[in-house]
């Protein structure tokens, strides 16, 4: 996160596995290869839902419409973009914003290209319930939220609002954010994201107060209805320093990233993956059918892939 870094998620568990299971099967049986194989795609997993769906469905075509054998590497997004710049990954499909890796690998030792946008904007923010809004309908601006920190005390909290936090692994500045806007409410970090989106259904489900940190695209969002707290406006350069930033995150256009080495063989896997480009809508529905209706990732992306044949079919390059 430098944007997304601001803001890492980690996905659910059973949702990586079953990424890991879908591609698990040729990869054991493939050769070791960097980027650049005109048989072998190597790919980056990362672990968030979201981001593991655009893998099963970009290797489910690879693999059935393009005859590749994919193999994946799940890993925080920092050495992944060190193991892309070594050739041994050849893409990433779901990137936040890494501006120090840019500059090192795109700028710098041009180890690194783009691949384009994944067609899906990501956001970050604050957010509470809808019932919580229909009570205290003027909740929703980060200046009066002092006034309902009794709303939102827990055991945990003590004297303060409860703050819930995503996954400590992942950057925010939700704690500068809290000190520096004065606001009476102690961060509690939730865990994994598995562990936050269980305790945020159960809270919803019992109808319970709650303020939490919270994104799009995200498939829960079919399920709670959240209402955004306005933050004070992001301007550019407003989050520069992390210890005295008090605005809000900004907008992140995702985009994709390939091994330069990779991307000037012109493979049809490097021209697949360039052409790839689905809507949030679309990526939320997938990740539902892997997280929400407990569907293996294999057979999320093959349900998906059977269903949208005029959206993929633009992506497969031309013969």
């Amino acid at each position: 996160m430098n944007t997304r870094t601001r803001t890492r998620i980690t996905r659910t568990g059973a949702a990586a596995a079953g990424v890991l299971a879908l591609l698990g099967v040729n990869a054991c049986s493939a050769a070791e290869t960097g980027g650049g194989s005109d048989k072998v795609v190597n790919l980056h997993t990362p672990s968030w839902v979201g981001a593991e769906v655009n893998t099963a469905v970009a290797a489910y075509l690879l693999e059935h419409e393009l005859g590749y054998t994919v193999k994946t590497k799940q890993m925080d997004e920092t050495p992944a973009w060190d193991a892309m710049s070594q050739g041994k990954i050849d893409a990433i499909l779901e990137d936040w914003g890494h501006p120090q890796e840019e500059k090192r690998y795109v700028e710098g030792n041009k180890s690194v290209v783009s691949a384009g946008g994944l067609g899906v904007t990501g956001h970050i923010g604050w957010f509470v319930p809808k019932y919580v809004v229909d009570a205290n309908p003027d909740v929703t601006d980060y200046k009066n939220l002092n006034k309902h920190a009794d709303l939102f005390k827990t055991p945990e909290s003590g004297d303060k609002g409860q703050f819930i936090k995503g996954d400590p692994s992942y950057v925010s500045y939700d704690n500068a954010l809290i000190s520096n806007l004065g606001l009476n409410y102690k961060p509690i970090e939730a865990g994994a994201e598995a562990t936050h989106l269980a305790q945020l259904e159960q809270l919803y489900k019992n109808k319970k107060p709650f303020l939490t940190y919270w994104w799009t695209p995200q498939w829960m969002n079919a399920t709670m209805d959240l209402v955004e707290v306005k933050l004070p406006e992001y301007t550019e350069g407003c989050d520069a320093d992390k210890k005295a930033v008090a605005c809000a995150y900004p907008d992140v256009p995702l985009k994709k990233w390939m091994n330069a080495k990779f991307a000037e063989e012109g493979s049809d896997a490097a021209k697949f993956l360039k052409n790839f480009s689905w809507s949030t809508e679309q990526q939320n529905l997938v990740a539902k059918y892997v997280a929400g209706d407990k569907m293996t990732s294999e057979k999320a992306a093959e349900k998906w892939v059977k269903e949208n044949e005029s959206t993929w079919k633009a992506w497969i390059p031309k013969s």
